[in-house]
């Protein structure tokens, strides 16, 4: 019998594990986490066979997954290398770094035991063991390191998660860490500035942030994210993250200046090279990426109108993630963002609210 023990249970670890149990329910899964009712959640749920009460219990294990934050798994590297391991087992992360991961997996590779640095590229507004889902990486990404590793151990992690029903793909560390800094980590740290630049800007304006809804809720929303866990992340891409940062300010320089000089032809061009580079992000270009999936419709400024689409919904057994009131002032219609997990979801919510005669003004 497969032993697969796993450290975290959060969103990602738990989805790891609802996964693993829909493809292999005879696997013996042990986890530890440092919330113990987490660890109780996951008992009661039949999440996991057995809690262990830390990694030293990892001995025994085939697979070994490590589900928390990048400066907890570097330790935990560290700490594995020191234990009498299996000696076939295959050690995973899903860090979303993964230079200094791979520099804290180097005495582990000394010792002949395999670690194989990955990062599924999925993720929800929900947090916590109760949030997991077992379709929550369907279509994502999910990287995998290219190392010395053999291919046969690569081919056991995919069947493991096989469930996951992911695309996998095989990169650098150095590459994964340069692409997820320009299109993951800098996004959140230009979120948050201009959150606290308008906090700021608004401090003697009680009205101010209050009247920041659509557009400037829409393009910040990833910065409710949590704060621990984005400073850990900055911390282990830091170099990368610099030099991200230090181009976005020179992009920013560029059109304050033209701004400044009046300088009709740039100011074009920096809104004209932006909506087209925009418009070509999709599926059909690059594969499908993780992301959510939005529907925008009219509705009227009556009262149960949200409840009615909703109800509309839920009676279809359609998973809403998220909602969001654009705009809607007195006597004329208001648009509702509706976000979605999946875009199956979306095209059905868009096919029966159609059928319902909403008006659907866009999707993204």
């Amino acid at each position: 019998m497969k032993i697969v023990f796993i450290k975290g249970l959060g969103l990602i670890g738990s989805s790891l594990i609802r996964a693993i149990r829909m493809q292999h329910p005879t696997f013996k899964i042990v986890g530890v986490d440092a919330d113990e009712k987490a660890c109780a959640y996951a008992l009661e749920h039949k999440l996991i066979d057995q809690a262990a009460t830390d990694l030293n219990e990892a001995a025994i294990a085939d697979f070994i997954i490590l589900a928390t934050p990048v400066s907890t798994i570097i330790k935990d590297l560290q700490q594995l290398a020191e234990l009498s391991l299996k000696e076939k087992v295959i050690i995973t992360d899903v860090g979303s770094t993964k230079q200094e991961v791979l520099k804290a997996a180097i005495p582990l590779q000394k010792k002949g035991i395999t670690f194989i640095g990955g990062h599924p590229m999925a993720g929800s507004h929900k947090t916590g063991v109760t949030a997991g889902r077992a379709d929550l990486f369907e279509n994502a990404f999910y990287f995998l390191v290219n190392t010395e590793t053999h291919d046969l151990a690569y081919l056991q992690l995919q069947q493991l998660l096989q469930s996951t029903k992911v695309k996998w793909l095989l990169i650098s560390a150095e590459e994964h860490d340069q692409l997820v800094g320009q299109i993951s980590h800098l996004p959140h740290i230009i979120a948050s500035a201009l959150v606290n630049q308008t906090q700021n800007f608004f401090a003697d304006s009680p009205l101010g942030m209050r009247m920041a809804a659509g557009g400037f809720k829409s393009i910040t929303r990833i910065a409710s994210s949590d704060p621990m866990m984005w400073s850990a992340i900055l911390q282990s891409n830091s170099q990368i993250i610099v030099e991200q940062i230090k181009q976005y300010v020179d992009e920013l320089e560029s059109i304050k200046l033209a701004i400044e000089s009046d300088d009709h032809d740039q100011i074009f061009s920096f809104f004209e090279s932006a909506k087209n580079s925009r418009d070509q992000l999709g599926p059909e270009k690059v594969g499908q990426l993780p992301d959510f999936f939005d529907l925008f419709i009219n509705i009227a400024d009556q009262i149960g109108s949200i409840a009615n689409i909703t109800q509309l919904l839920a009676l279809n057994r359609i998973n809403l993630v998220n909602i969001h009131i654009l705009e809607i002032r007195e006597d004329i219609d208001g648009v509702l963002q509706l976000t979605f997990m999946r875009e199956r979801d979306r095209i059905q919510a868009e096919n029966i609210l159609t059928r319902n005669h909403y008006i659907i003004l866009r999707r993204s």
